[in-house]
């Protein structure tokens, strides 16, 4: 197989020749394994190619004009959303604060005036021609930051307000939702067809739980969020491309609903949070629902040796390989505190003991 029909296989949870592998790191680490492989430090391709990567994105390029303002003097810049980041930096390297939250005291009448991509400003017409480049790989467009309503409306309205806006049906809050997911859905429409066929997949994403149990009821799941996600999953139906929906924490009590809304993959799958141990999630969802993560940047490959680190990733796919649907992947970015020689051995256990 090559890596597309390898990718397509498993996320019809079927057998393919071998895991699929998927790779998404942090700079400081992403940098340190370019060094390794003597590769220059824009050449993600040459460390995809190295690390025997699976799957490629690809997006539209963004025509129109900035939306919203940086703040140099306050180190903070704007996306054109209007979600405003600081750098902080650590030992390790670094990372993106979201701060200041400039919708958080917003009306709906604020929220409707609020500036955010017009799908009418992306450049389609390459879309083609990157994934006739790709077409041996699983080509996907979206993260696990697209499409999301809770993080990205948090981003803008601070997560408490967010969490308040859903519970008590805020009209700002679920204003800002929809207007997102209006415009996202619409991209990613016209991205499909501009594609023509050279699209597999659309990854969207949410967070769902926190380490010990749902950060929300299912109810309120129901209420407000599944019929956002279910225009974009209906979305992608509709011209036979699979969804695979990235849920950080404890978030398999929510997996009935994506089967029912015809959910594919599920990524992520933090093997630490409550009910997504890998033996338990292949158990119950297993040939309903296939698997993209299960490898924790939170265990041994931050904190053990590469020894352990092998055993920990072969015993993952141990759990998961059996009946096909699995692709070996990190449950978020990789952490930039991840020696190399554990994030080298990670992905030579899944060359060496991921092959059925």
């Amino acid at each position: 197989m090559n890596s597309k029909e390898r990718v397509l296989t498993a996320f019809a949870s079927g057998v393919p020749d071998r895991v699929p592998v998927n790779y998404e790191a942090n700079p400081g680490i992403d940098k340190r394994l370019k060094e390794h492989f003597k590769l220059k430090a824009d050449d993600r391709e040459g460390l995809l190619q190295a690390l025997g990567v699976d799957f490629r994105g690809v997006w539209s390029d963004y025509k129109g004009p900035k939306l919203h303002k940086d703040f140099p003097e306050r180190g903070v810049v704007s996306d054109n959303r209007g979600v405003r980041r600081r750098w902080v930096q650590n030992e390790s390297g670094g990372y993106w604060d979201y701060c200041e939250f400039p919708l958080k005291d917003a009306t709906e009448q604020e929220v409707a005036g609020w500036p955010l991509p017009d799908p009418d400003n992306f450049d389609y017409s390459g879309v083609k021609e990157k994934c006739a480049k790709l077409k041996e790989y699983a080509v996907g467009i979206g993260s696990p930051g697209f499409g999301d309503i809770i993080n990205t409306n948090g981003m803008l309205r601070g997560m408490e307000q967010t969490l308040i806006d859903f519970m008590t049906d805020e009209p700002a809050g679920l204003l800002l939702a929809k207007r997102r997911v209006d415009g996202e859905l619409e991209i990613v429409r016209r991205m499909i067809e501009a594609s023509k066929g050279g699209i597999d997949f659309v990854w969207m994403g949410e967070d769902l739980g926190t380490q010990i149990a749902p950060m929300i009821s299912l109810e309120l799941y129901r209420r407000n969020i599944k019929p956002l996600h279910k225009r974009l999953v209906d979305m992608a139906k509709s011209f036979n491309i699979p969804v695979m929906v990235h849920t950080c924490g404890s978030s398999s009590w929510a997996y009935e609903d994506f089967i029912e809304m015809g959910v594919k993959v599920v990524d992520t799958l933090q093997p630490e949070a409550a009910n997504m141990a890998p033996e338990y999630l292949k158990k119950k969802f297993g040939g309903r629902l296939a698997f993209h993560g299960c490898i924790s940047t939170a265990g041994p490959v931050s904190f053990g040796t590469a020894e352990q680190t092998r055993e920990y990733c072969r015993h993952t796919l141990e759990v998961m390989m059996p009946g096909g649907g699995y692709c070996f992947a990190p449950t978020h970015q990789l952490q930039d505190n991840s020696p190399v020689e554990n994030v080298l051995a990670m992905y030579d256990t899944a060359r060496k003991y991921g092959k059925y």
